[in-house]
């Protein structure tokens, strides 16, 4: 029998998704498209592998097993899977066709509204993917100010300027890695000391879980603008989910150029660089950054479905308000089972994080141990909360009593000292590391 949403289920039969898996495994180098989806981050042995459909905040597997899905697809499911409002953009633009041999008024329909949203988009441009659009920011920002050198925080992609920097940086020649510096978070004297002519853009997430310090984005902007290096917000997290606008209408700042995918089109492939009408200017002739796939126009009509229904039904508010419920019931519980000295959540309440303390022991034992419990019982957990606004106040109420079952399972298997001996299936990998953290030099080179 294949799991439902229950308290009491056994662990999943994952039969199929083990057999699809075995095929897998000798046609596919590597088997996931990306690494947050595949089998390193889900317990081999427990986990399901492979899922086949979505509606609301349910998913099922291959197997037939139902989860409440607490990724979200990674962050591009924002309003729900199989939202009709946008399954219905989509149909209807599908009987017209998918992509032409010329440009397609959805294209500057999706445009327009992006401008009245988005607080810095003089000029947008349309891409596929949010590593497209980062290396395409990049590139016009070098062109721009004639410089070279890039400063960056956070995780912006696959492409050789950023991906050199850390330990997956095989295949990028070492001229390129020197180009690129790394700078920690909400240490504005660290950027001060390093900025020099030679830097042409200062790339970085406006908040990953940390918040960021009074005046500190505004302060950025204000020392990049006096260097005369561009400021850009990567906002695949941070746009329409903190607010429609993203972090730049949420802290009330601007940056030189932004760059949008994940939430603005639920699920369908699409990318958005928006940004001073001076830089997005060399676009036109200077700077090259083309693919075939922009204009495709089944995603424009998602796109522009859902950032209305985000703008409409004032979604981020939700996300933030029932965000708040699933974090603050955690640190609750954590409190009153007596096991906040080993986990808490953390984060901002659209996105929020369960994390483990260094008593709780080996981090990626603890979190194996957490998900083959929460999957169990019916919830796809992968540490995340990530919200989409199909998260009903019910499903909250679950997730929050299966913490409540498998929070004191937890204390006990860590309390134990032998929680290894206690997984059902593999212990969950590492995602790769940056080579070197913060390190942060020029001012020519220091």
């Amino acid at each position: 029998m294949a799991n439902k949403i229950e308290l009491n289920n056994d662990y999943p039969n994952i039969t199929e998704s083990d057999k699809l898996y075995e095929r897998a495994l000798k046609v596919q180098k590597p088997v996931t498209q990306t690494l947050a989806k595949g089998p390193g981050q889900f317990t081999k042995g427990v986990a399901p592998k492979y899922l086949v459909r979505g509606k609301g905040s349910h998913v099922w597997d291959v197997d037939g097993n139902e989860y409440i899905d607490l990724n979200s697809a990674i962050g591009p499911i924002s309003l729900g899977y199989a939202y009709p409002a946008v399954d219905e953009a989509i149909r209807q633009q599908l009987n017209d066709g998918i992509t032409f041999s010329l440009m397609h008024p959805l294209e500057v329909e999706l445009s327009e509204l992006v401008q009245q949203v988005v607080p810095n988009a003089e000029a947008v441009k349309i891409s596929k993917t949010g590593a497209d659009v980062c290396s395409a920011a990049i590139r016009v920002a070098r062109a721009f100010t004639g410089r070279d050198k890039v400063f960056c925080c956070g995780y912006h992609g696959w492409h050789d300027w950023y991906i050199g920097i850390t330990s997956r940086n095989s295949g990028v020649p070492e001229a390129i890695q020197d180009l690129t510096y790394t700078f920690e978070y909400n240490d504005i004297e660290s950027v001060k000391a390093a900025l020099d002519e030679t830097v042409a853009a200062l790339i970085l997430e406006p908040f990953i879980f940390e918040a960021p310090k009074p005046g500190y984005l505004q302060e950025l902007a204000e020392v990049c603008k006096a260097n005369g290096t561009l400021l850009i917000f990567d906002e695949m997290w941070t746009g329409f989910r903190v607010a429609v606008g993203g972090a730049q209408e949420y802290f009330n700042v601007k940056a030189d150029l932004a760059v949008f995918s994940k939430a603005c089109a639920n699920g369908m492939p699409i990318a958005l660089l928006t940004g001073r009408a001076d830089v997005m200017e060399l676009f036109n002739s200077e700077v090259f950054s083309y693919t075939t796939f922009g204009g495709e126009a089944l995603s424009l009509a998602a796109c522009i479905a859902t950032i209305n229904e985000l703008r409409d039904k004032k979604v981020p508010q939700y996300l933030d308000e029932h965000g708040a419920l699933l974090k603050d019931g955690y640190n609750s519980l954590a409190i009153e089972l007596g096991i906040d000295k080993y986990t808490r959540c953390v984060g901002f309440n659209c996105r929020s994080m369960v994390t483990f303390t260094p008593d709780a022991g080996n981090g990626l034992e603890v979190k194996t141990f957490m998900q083959q419990e929460m999957i169990k019982r019916g919830v796809l957990w992968a540490g995340f909360h990530n919200m989409c606004y199909s998260h009903t106040t019910e499903d909250i109420d679950y997730i929050l009593a299966a913490y409540r079952d498998v929070l004191p399972l937890l204390k006990a298997a860590i309390e134990s000292g032998n929680i290894k001996d206690q997984l059902k299936g593999e212990v969950l990998e590492a995602v790769f590391r940056k080579v070197s953290n913060y390190n942060i030099k020029p001012k020519s080179i220091a």
